[in-house]
């Protein structure tokens, strides 16, 4: 199957040249991405990759982004933190009535992880919500929301490891398991989607419950 996700990276400097990036990024098998940039020193992989799942194509891809730029920092995998118009065109809705839905069902509508100028949602959230309500939502889309949101959960998981173990002798001592996850596969430390968020035929009705493997609830590693 195929799988769309986008990967957005903060560059080092020696990764300005975006011809030569575009170049390694060839190389090392991204053959099947849209390179965007916009502000200088950052990039945005656009990914339609094969693959037997989200995960498997999502890893992949941060792989070999990770060979061509081993000095980039993942910011964000796309699609997650999204706002109503960005939800109501992933699921084919207008952005008026995906308003009068979270409007009409205060008490059930999920809660958005940001509020202010722009008001943010994990797109996850709102799928399955909207799954549990007998809308038809594509399960390849529930996949790759929910294997974005475990990148990005991985991503400052690891961000977060790394100021404790880095904070001092008293962190580094406390927490050992933050060091063996930052040397894990990614592969193995993103975890495994419910069943029920991919399929949600099989099980409609149970919100999936996500959680990380206890040795790397400090810090996962992923590649960039």
């Amino acid at each position: 199957m195929e799988y769309a996700f986008t990967f957005r990276f903060l560059l080092s400097q020696a990764d300005h040249d975006i011809e030569a990036l575009v170049e390694r990024l060839g190389e090392a098998g991204c053959d099947d991405t849209l390179v965007g940039t916009g502000l200088l020193g950052r990039v945005a992989l656009s990914f339609v990759r094969e693959a037997d799942s989200a995960k498997a194509a999502m890893v992949s891809a941060l792989s070999d982004a990770r060979r061509a730029m081993p000095s980039a920092t993942l910011i964000e995998a796309v699609p997650d933190l999204v706002g109503l118009t960005d939800i109501a065109d992933a699921v084919g809705m207008s952005r008026q009535n995906m308003r009068k839905l979270m409007i009409g069902y205060p008490e059930s509508f999920p809660a958005p992880v940001h509020e202010g100028s722009t008001t943010l949602w994990h797109l996850l959230d709102v799928l399955v919500w909207l799954d549990q309500r007998d809308y038809s939502i594509d399960p390849i889309l529930l996949d790759v929301a929910a294997t974005a949101m475990q990148v990005n959960f991985a991503r400052c998981a690891s961000q977060v490891g790394a100021g404790v173990a880095g904070a001092g002798g008293v962190g580094a001592t406390r927490h050992p398991r933050v060091r063996a996850a930052h040397a894990s596969n990614a592969a193995s430390l993103i975890p495994e989607v419910p069943e029920s968020a991919c399929c949600p035929g099989r099980s409609r009705r149970r919100t999936p419950e996500w959680s990380f493997p206890q040795s790397s609830a400090m810090a996962v590693a992923v590649p960039g």
